[in-house]
């Protein structure tokens, strides 16, 4: 049987082509392509990334997160435009969190950076979070790179910040910003201590009018509280600042300590052997995401499992025997 072929693609070369040329429209097209669970743009998938990766990795990837309400938007925005205004191409990869019942994206993407987006230095594609933890689109790491073969020296990858395990943007990002709020409770920010272990910064964001001082005090405890954390493998010590997204203040700040991140992991170098483990890691996770498919993908296994989910219910077996039956069941397919 021959797998269907999505009529609307264009061959690999034009993908190539368009995305090394920087056209935006070619770019997001790609991306498409990857996002796709098609077995034929698969094939076309690996061709792209085989092709586009010798001019890829030529940027500072950034991973912006925080809890709903502590302006992540707002503050991409504002620091986007002064990325442009530094002479940089910024990508934005913004992950909104999916509906469980359409596994559409909820928030409305671009709607949100309205005045970023405008810009011709800017890209921005929103991706719905699917099953994911931690708020990453299934293909977030191939997306990187495209934006970067197409010139964007700059990614910024905006999470859900629900609460769910971050290690994933983490894991594949050079600097990790978390944005935090003045006088919230630990009940608003619960996801704050494992995250402020992973975090290179801390921003307190929204700290205008009324809310400066609280700000600051904010800053000053999260700074002594970093001490009782271990140092980091990279040798940075972690920033604490405050900033106004609305008032554009602060801003300057948070960038200049990422330039300074850079120079340090960059002459130590720890930036190369991040990026190393990254490629390791993003390796074996496309090694089960492709082995998770192929096991679901089967008919006779989704039959099969079918029948073992009613007998599991009924008590007839036992989830794990159940389990155990379908694996030794798929292993004799393979």
């Amino acid at each position: 049987m021959t797998p269907y072929k999505h009529k609307n693609r264009l061959t690999a070369q034009a993908y190539i082509d368009g995305v090394l040329k920087g056209d935006r429209v070619i770019l997001s097209r790609a991306i498409t392509v990857i996002e796709s669970h098609l077995e034929s743009d698969k094939v076309l998938t690996k061709t792209i990334i085989q092709s586009i990766l010798p001019n890829s990795g030529n940027s500072i990837r950034i991973g912006i997160t925080g809890v709903p309400g502590v302006g992540k938007s707002t503050f991409i925005e504002a620091f986007g435009k002064h990325l442009i205004n530094q002479g940089h191409k910024v990508a934005v990869l913004s992950i909104d969190p999916s509906s469980q019942r359409s596994k559409g994206s909820i928030l409305g993407d671009k709607t949100r950076m309205e005045a970023l987006s405008t810009l011709e230095s800017v890209y921005i594609r929103p991706s719905a979070s699917g099953d994911t933890l931690g708020g990453v689109a299934n293909k977030t790491a191939e997306s990187m790179l495209l934006c970067e073969a197409a010139g964007y020296d700059v990614i910024l990858i905006e999470t859900v910040g629900v609460g769910q395990s971050e290690t994933a943007v983490h894991g594949m990002t050079d600097f990790f910003l978390l944005l935090m709020l003045a006088g919230a409770g630990d009940e608003l920010q619960g996801i704050k201590k494992g995250i402020m272990e992973m975090a290179d910064m801390l921003v307190i964001n929204k700290a205008d009018g009324d809310n400066i001082k609280k700000s600051e005090q904010a800053r000053l405890q999260y700074q002594n509280t970093l001490h009782i954390f271990p140092p980091s493998e990279s040798g940075w010590e972690t920033v604490v600042t405050t900033a106004s997204s609305t008032k554009n203040t602060g801003i300057d700040t948070v960038w200049n300590t990422i330039l300074n991140y850079q120079a340090l992991v960059n002459a130590n170098g720890y930036f190369t052997k991040n990026r190393q483990r990254q490629n390791i890691r993003w390796m074996y996770d496309t090694i089960n995401n492709e082995l998770k498919q192929l096991f679901y993908g089967s008919e006779a296994i989704t039959k099969e499992l079918s029948i073992l989910e009613k007998e599991v219910i009924s008590s007839k077996i036992s989830p794990l025997k159940a389990a155990n039956h379908v694996i030794e069941m798929f292993k004799k397919r393979l």
